[in-house]
């Protein structure tokens, strides 16, 4: 019977070190898993640096788009009300030339391009180119006057 509770004392004592052995063996393996789990952390922290970045790219992109976007309304709206101001200041130079003794009749053309007045067609005199001129310059907002008239030559009949 000793024998036989020797050989089970034996076995058991095997039993007890493999399980000690597993044991260790799965603790060692749990320390492994907690290195990867501080590896996961340190990529999910890798990760969220990047999204980080990659946030502040794209909202420095859209802020400079908006910037350009503002710049470009600002430009357009600016061109229009020089537009309209042009416009104006045509009309007026036509009516104050229309309204002219001198110059009620004559075939004179005008526009305007940022504030300077062009005049363009014919007139039947020097004096006339003059007063369309002097009438031109007379304007509100007129910057300048760019006087293309030319008088008319009478051909010999």
């Amino acid at each position: 019977m000793i024998i036989a509770d020797k050989r089970k004392q034996n076995i058991l004592i095997k039993r007890i070190i493999m399980t000690a052995g597993l044991v260790a063996l799965f603790g060692l393996a749990g320390c492994q898993q907690e290195g990867t789990v501080e590896k996961m952390g340190e990529n999910i922290d890798r990760s969220v640096e990047n999204a980080e970045q990659k946030m502040e790219q794209i909202t420095e992109q859209v802020g400079k788009e908006v910037s350009e976007a503002r710049n470009s309304i600002a430009d357009q709206v600016e061109e229009s009300i020089q537009y309209l101001d042009d416009s104006v200041i045509t009309s007026n130079v036509q009516a104050a030339i229309v309204n002219d003794p001198l110059l009620e009749l004559s075939d004179i053309i005008v526009t305007t391009v940022n504030g300077t007045v062009q005049l363009s067609g014919m007139v039947d005199s020097q004096e006339l180119i003059d007063r369309a001129e002097e009438v031109a310059y007379s304007q509100k907002d007129v910057k300048s006057v760019e006087n293309n008239l030319i008088v008319k030559v009478a051909l010999p009949e």
